[in-house]
């Protein structure tokens, strides 16, 4: 780039000049122009369309976290519409174009006006979900006499060079799925854009839900699901098959669910594997895509938001030969990356280690994976059995979920053999009562448990855009759990938004309760304390329990107080 470009640019216009499509010229001109019209930046590029409309609201809704979504693929009901006056929807240029339960979609073109989504809110009681949409589509819609340029492009969601790299399995849909619609939607395409999109933006899952008169696509960021596109409702079964095809599974089946598995290319080195289940429902078939990329193997403990006690204590119970260590939390808390994260410490030469999954989601080197499949009798149980005739060292069951299992995992332990587990329960004294409502004997879990790790996930703050938190009442927050003498000094980080991330927040880190099971512990469990008073223990032994390490993330800046009420609260 021979050019020089102005750092003065707004955020917008210098990631149109580096993935050119302006240069840093017309970029400063066009800077300067809104400026002089006293116009948004976002209004004057559409109104001069010194990029495509489409481009243009794409990259708004990168640069400020939020959904696009092609109005010409929109039904809006009648009731909607009919929500807000024509002339106040005119004044906060805006539209809402969709509602489900209490949550009402709100079409914005130029970012400004989303100053106005609490009218919205005020007007009409709903909570509104802001999307982005091209400038001139949203024009029309607002005033169909509007004669301005339509610069469209297609529905798909924003497509980037990564997209272009990928290579996917070119095979027929079935011939009745092969009918053109009137959409002029390239599925094939759609969907490869679909899923680059996904592992760009580290998503977890996709969602695809058929419903009446729309189809909804939705991506999983940070644990919370966002609209990322709303394409035409009559490529809902071709878009299906395609999918169907692409995981192996019977095309022609649609009355239950089926499972597969999407082997995807993203380069000529490096493959991305999505899990996929389909649901047949009232509108048609829903899909979930869980991304499994077994670069989160990789990470390692530090990496994890362990405070230094309760990462020397897990270290701690990894070096032992024997003895069982629990992972507990609801589902996708991050369960699985923490027994991996361990199972990479101990993933030596001279090790055997051996797993039962449900399905295996991280594929890792040197450690035998079993999937587990109840279909052809292959249980949790029956691969421990075999695992412990084939001289093992370490054993990791992917859950425990029944008495037998529960059972060879802790005769497994106590014979020489460290096992690692998970188990569905709220907090790690708890874990000792489920296991004692199983059946499991007191006296097998104190001299098999050597130690318990609860945990939740929490969204990280941007580190770009964080912003103090003002006026905090202070009763408020030792209500929360802060102590009174830290409050007056206390400095608290709340949420912004910038190009950089989701509406202020990016990535996760985990909130543990880690609790080694210490002597009196084990006498307590033998003679027959509940949770409670195993908690009551943990706290005399200074062991955090998930609210203490939620406060501590507040206090280091790296979680806000709205994360800690989401993932702590009762």
């Amino acid at each position: 780039m021979s050019e020089v470009l102005n750092r003065n640019l707004p955020n917008l216009l210098k990631q149109l000049v580096v993935d050119g499509k302006m240069t840093p010229k017309i970029a400063e001109t066009a800077m300067n122009e809104a400026n002089s019209r006293d116009v948004s930046l976002t209004t004057h590029l559409a109104q001069k369309q010194i990029i495509s409309q489409a481009d243009l609201a794409r990259y708004n809704s990168n640069e400020y976290g939020l959904s696009f979504v092609d109005l010409d693929a929109v039904d809006i009901p009648m009731d909607v519409s009919a929500m807000l006056s024509s002339d106040m929807l005119k004044k906060l240029q805006l539209c809402p174009i969709y509602r489900m339960g209490k949550a009402l979609t709100v079409a914005v073109a130029d970012p400004i006006y989303l100053a106005h989504i609490s009218d919205v809110r005020f007007a009409t009681e709903l909570v509104p979900e802001p999307v982005i949409v091209e400038y001139t589509k949203l024009q029309k819609l607002l005033n169909p006499e509007y004669t301005d340029g339509d610069d469209t492009a297609g529905m798909s969601i924003s497509s980037d060079a990564a997209a272009q790299d990928l290579v996917i399995g070119t095979s027929d849909l079935e011939s009745e799925d092969d009918a053109d619609d009137d959409s002029g939607v390239d599925v094939t395409e759609f969907v490869n854009e679909l899923l680059a999109h996904a592992i760009k933006k580290k998503v977890s899952d996709i969602h695809i839900e058929p419903y009446e008169k729309i189809l909804r696509v939705r991506f999983r960021l940070d644990g919370i699901l966002q609209v990322v596109s709303m394409p035409p409702k009559s490529i809902s079964r071709k878009l299906t098959s395609r999918i169907k095809v692409m995981s192996r599974l019977n095309s022609s089946e649609r009355r239950i669910p089926q499972d597969g598995r999407i082997h995807f290319r993203v380069s000529d080195e490096k493959f991305i594997d999505f899990r996929v289940n389909t649901l047949p429902t009232l509108y048609g078939e829903k899909i979930v895509m869980r991304i499994l990329d077994s670069d989160t193997a990789a990470l390692g403990v530090d990496n994890l938001g362990f405070d230094p006690k309760q990462k020397a204590d897990l270290l701690n119970a990894l070096e032992k030969p024997d003895g069982m260590i629990l992972v507990t939390g609801p589902t996708g808390s991050g369960k699985t990356v923490t027994l991996y994260a361990g199972l990479n410490i101990l993933n030596t030469s001279e090790r055997n280690i051996s797993t039962a999954e449900d399905p295996a989601e991280i594929q890792v080197p040197g450690i035998n994976q079993v999937n587990v499949d109840n279909k052809v009798g292959l249980t949790f149980a029956s691969a421990l059995r075999a695992f412990l005739r084939q001289d093992p060292d370490i054993i990791m069951v992917g859950e425990i979920r029944d008495l037998e299992t529960a059972e060879i995992s802790v005769k497994a332990a106590q014979t020489g053999h460290l096992v690692l587990s998970t188990l569905h329960t709220n907090s790690a004294p708890e874990t000792l009562t489920r296991l004692i409502n199983m059946g499991v004997p007191a006296f097998n879990i104190a001299s098999s448990v050597h130690l318990i790790v609860a945990q939740r996930l929490a969204r990280r703050l941007c580190k770009n855009c964080k912003k103090p938190a003002e006026n905090l009442p202070p009763k408020s927050l030792v209500q929360l759990g802060f102590a009174e003498e830290e409050v007056k000094s206390l400095q608290i980080f709340e949420p912004d938004g910038c190009g950089e991330c989701a509406n202020g927040y990016k990535g996760r880190v985990g909130i543990y309760q880690v609790m080694p099971i210490s002597s009196e512990m084990e006498i307590m469990i033998m003679n027959g304390a509940n949770s409670l008073e195993i908690a009551d223990q943990a706290t005399k032994e200074k062991v955090n329990d998930l609210r203490q390490s939620a406060l501590q993330k507040v206090r280091e800046g790296v979680t806000s107080l709205a994360e800690l009420e989401r993932v702590t609260k009762d």
